[in-house]
């Protein structure tokens, strides 16, 4: 960020410096939103105390301990979604990110990002989510999150440590859910509207959206949402997951129920126990448990109703064309899966139905490879998933859904990605520029722009609808009216609807 003068701000809790970037945006990087976890571990977070003197925020603040790109590095992460910024993990991970066109007063529509990488890893500090253009295009203020994560944000421990860890198996929401309070209190002096606050993520930032719909302790603290890739059906089960923090005291080398212990660990050690832990689980993810003090009700139960807080708030939702893509692509099959090996990966996952799903998709889509094939059968169940929420808060009667699918195709890598999971996070940000994995079509900037005026415009008006766009009617489940991002962008009712139909929406697939 190339800096211009320093943009000073003074907010309930004291005065923040950030500065003005060469595109006239002020920025303020890593403000605390509530007090460091550090001491306090597992538990729910606490408010940010004022202070007297000025906040420097002009750097980035920590981000949660974790493993993977954030605090590794990685080649194939920077060649496909850009740089990682340089960041420090610690426990004083409670921070915010604030774009705005100008804090001057006025109350714009505030935008709050969760990112994504499920519950485990990530930032609101990533380069690709640069608010910028966001904020420019939109007139908006852009505002990202850093929370806890993985073991320090959902290790459930009420069985093991008693009702004081109430709430450690959801800490990480409730790290959310107070953010959004410091945005309520706050975000005025920074030109924003605490009475308009749209919060929005992709992938494991859109099971957060969902979570977040789901907390009745979160219900009023923002007006709409956004769901970009993911969402989240139920919780996990509070048996299961005491059954992992017993084994994570063991690998700790703790006896059980040293609850103290673990909270006493250097937090590199305690990441490298729940690392250990996990691949002896099979992969078990820490992630948002049912807690009858703050999590009391699964978001999307398919066996039951959508929680009742999340009925009055409007929502757009939808899923990319081919998601899988970007997950398969380091298969060493890749582009070179044949024939029978198609048939006998289907059939390993889906038994004797395989068949029935392949004929329709083959019959669909005549000029696509095995390959080509295997991305768009795996990539179904996130669209099933999508449909199925839209279904419950039709029948609930809750506020108007807008449903849309992002089928534009990179050309990155000869379109080995297509439109893969993620691919619309740089076209919402108008970032297309800066993230590698989006290739060089000429019509990126295109896209961008009217993508991040359709969010603007969803979170100004409760309505993605603008000058720029097709008319884009609410979700009902006989039309299924979807807004398909492409060159051109145009609606359609119920794409691919055959391929929907013929899962007969057995969501068991859904991961």
């Amino acid at each position: 960020m190339t800096t211009e003068t320093d943009a000073i701000v003074q907010t309930p809790l004291g005065k923040v410096r950030g500065a003005v970037n060469d595109r006239g945006v002020s920025v303020f990087l890593g403000v605390p939103y509530a007090e460091s976890t550090e001491g306090r571990r597992f538990l729910p977070p606490v408010p940010k105390a004022p202070r007297s003197d000025t906040f420097d925020a002009t750097k980035h603040g920590q981000i949660c301990p974790q493993g993977g790109a954030m605090v590794q590095g990685s080649l194939g992460e920077s060649r496909t979604v850009g740089p990682m910024p340089d960041v420090v993990p610690g426990e004083d991970c409670l921070i915010a990110n604030i774009w705005t066109p100008s804090p001057d007063g006025e109350k714009r529509p505030v935008m709050v990002w969760l990112h994504g990488r499920g519950f485990a890893e990530g930032a609101g500090s990533e380069g690709w989510y640069d608010g910028t253009n966001l904020a420019l295009n939109g007139d908006v203020v852009v505002v990202t999150l850093n929370h806890r994560l993985n073991v320090f944000g959902y290790l459930h421990l009420v069985e093991l440590g008693g009702e004081q860890f109430a709430g450690s198996g959801v800490a990480g929401i409730l790290d959310l859910a107070e953010a959004l309070r410091w945005v309520r209190d706050n975000i005025e002096a920074f030109g924003g509207d605490p009475d308009n606050v749209t919060i929005f993520g992709e992938s494991g930032g859109g099971r957060k959206v969902c979570a977040l719909l789901a907390m009745p302790s979160a219900e009023g603290l923002f007006h709409r949402a956004i769901v970009q890739s993911s969402v989240m059906l139920r919780a996990t089960d509070p048996a299961k997951a005491t059954e992992f923090a017993r084994a994570l005291l063991v690998a700790a080398g703790l006896a059980e129920g040293d609850v103290a212990g673990l909270q006493a660990l250097p937090f590199d050690e305690l990441t490298e126990a729940y690392h250990r832990t996990q691949k002896a689980h099979g992969g078990f993810q820490c992630a948002p448990t049912i807690d009858p003090t703050y999590f009391p009700h699964h978001p999307h139960d398919p066996e039951g109703a959508p929680a009742p807080s999340s009925l009055g708030v409007p929502l757009m939702i939808g899923t990319n064309k081919d998601e899988m893509a970007l997950f398969l692509a380091k298969s060493p099959k890749r582009r070179k899966l044949t024939e029978a090996e198609l048939h006998e990966d289907l059939e390993k996952i889906y038994s004797e139905r395989y068949r029935e799903i392949l004929d329709v998709y083959r019959r669909n889509r005549p000029d696509d490879t095995p390959w080509d094939l295997w991305v768009g059968i795996e990539s179904e169940p996130r669209r099933l998933a999508v449909n199925h929420v839209l279904e419950m808060r039709h029948r609930a009667g809750a506020a108007p859904a807008y449903l849309y699918s992002f089928d534009w195709e990179s050309d990155f890598l000869g379109g080995l990605f297509k439109a893969a999971h993620a691919m619309e996070i740089p076209f919402v940000f108008d970032n297309a520029d800066i993230v590698p994995m989006t290739g060089e079509r000429e019509d990126r900037g295109e896209l961008g722009d009217l993508m991040s005026t359709t969010w603007a415009a969803f979170a100004r008006n409760a309505d993605p609808n603008h000058g720029g766009l097709p008319r884009w009617e609410p979700f009902d489940p006989d039309r299924r009216a979807t807004m398909v991002f492409d060159v051109p962008t145009h609606t359609e009712d119920d794409p691919r609807s055959d391929e929907r139909t013929v899962w007969n929406g057995d969501l068991n697939y859904y991961r």
